[in-house]
């Protein structure tokens, strides 16, 4: 599949996403832009696809190759982080005083280190720390700090585990320090808003988490809107992809995520969640971030603490949408869960326990 392909400029013109598919998984509608629709059997839309003028026709080509993609070795500085087997499981570490689930527990080092021990023990095998709230109305903080919150966690975490340890941060610096502390991915829910975020990762060869998000955390909740909604979220995505290679980003070491809450109505998030196979025409691997989101209180009318079950049912929905990572603060119970469910994906085959 010719990556350069999926974020050309054809590509970014025409926004190829693959709409259905059989129960194959082939693809039998692919939706470009303006409205244009391609249907039929798998060999009509590709045959199709092939006749669409010049730069196009890779364009819409790659997508329908890149959404037939199921295997994803994503590499980074401790390994490859193995996407679309097995669903992988990244553990929440908030070194913050104002998350909107946690805030202020493991904002002491120790105790984070040690809460991050635990989840790892859980089966966690990517822990995400974070020092920057970013729940709806939170003000950023300055990078000094979150540095100061986060790359001493990193490094002892990095010295005491084997899982892939990655930093959640939208500031350069702050990667930086992280990847410098051992850290081999980089989680941006800004999708390289800072111009030197991009640079940085390359230069590390981390991998690189790249999130959709309408606004900024504290604008974001304000009245979201869309046209388009994979279609908007695709394009932003394609757009992210193509400023990182431009910076020396390997297409290989990157993972989308939809931005599940980040200037999103409830209506919003369920659609992603109901359609998010249509993300696989990205190419790449997808994470998803449901773990005691907001959309559960404004469905269900329950609080952070009592989110988990729910939480269950939208991971369980999103690695049947072709997730390849859950990011959850309930490791052992996500991590259950996702294994039934891969159980059920592969047909009943299983690596061991009860017939």
């Amino acid at each position: 599949m010719p990556f350069s392909s999926l974020i050309s400029e054809p590509a970014l013109e025409l926004n190829p996403l693959v709409t259905g598919w059989d129960d194959a998984w082939r693809p039998t509608r692919l939706e470009l832009e303006g409205g244009r629709a391609i249907a039929g059997d798998p060999d009509t839309v590709r045959s199709a696809a092939r006749a669409l003028e010049g730069g196009h026709a890779a364009a819409a080509c790659a997508a329908l190759d890149a959404f037939s993609t199921r295997q994803f070795n994503v590499p980074s500085p401790r390994g490859p982080v193995h996407c679309g087997g097995r669903t992988l499981v990244m553990g929440v570490i908030n070194t913050t005083p104002d998350s909107f689930s946690d805030g202020g527990k493991w904002l002491d080092k120790d105790r984070a280190v040690e809460h991050g021990l635990r989840l790892a023990e859980q089966g966690a095998d990517i822990l995400d720390v974070g020092g920057d709230s970013t729940r709806p109305g939170a003000r950023p903080v300055p990078a000094a700090e979150e540095r100061r919150r986060t790359e001493p966690v990193v490094a002892e975490l990095v010295r005491r585990c084997a899982v892939h340890v990655s930093i959640d941060t939208g500031k350069a610096v702050v990667a930086a320090a992280a990847l410098d502390a051992g850290a081999c991915v980089v989680n941006d829910v800004t999708a390289l808003a800072d111009p030197d975020m991009a640079a940085r990762v390359a230069r590390a060869g981390a991998a690189l988490v790249l999130m959709h998000m309408q606004g900024a955390p504290r604008t974001m909740q304000k009245n979201p809107t869309y046209r388009n909604l994979l279609g908007e979220i695709s394009l932003y995505l394609r757009r992210a992809m193509a400023t990182a290679a431009e910076a020396g980003v390997e297409h290989e070491r990157i993972i989308l995520d939809p931005g599940i809450g980040f200037g999103k109505t409830l209506s919003h998030n369920c659609e992603i969640v109901r359609r998010l196979p249509v993300l696989a025409s990205l190419g790449r691997p997808i994470l998803m971030g449901c773990s005691r989101k907001s959309m559960i209180q404004r469905a269900l009318g329950l609080p952070v603490g009592e989110r988990t079950n729910a939480t269950l049912a939208l991971n369980v929905l999103s690695i049947a949408g072709r997730a390849s990572i859950i990011r959850v603060h309930d490791v052992t119970e996500a991590a259950e869960a996702a294994a039934m469910a891969d159980v059920v994906r592969r047909g009943g085959r299983h690596t061991g326990g009860d017939s």
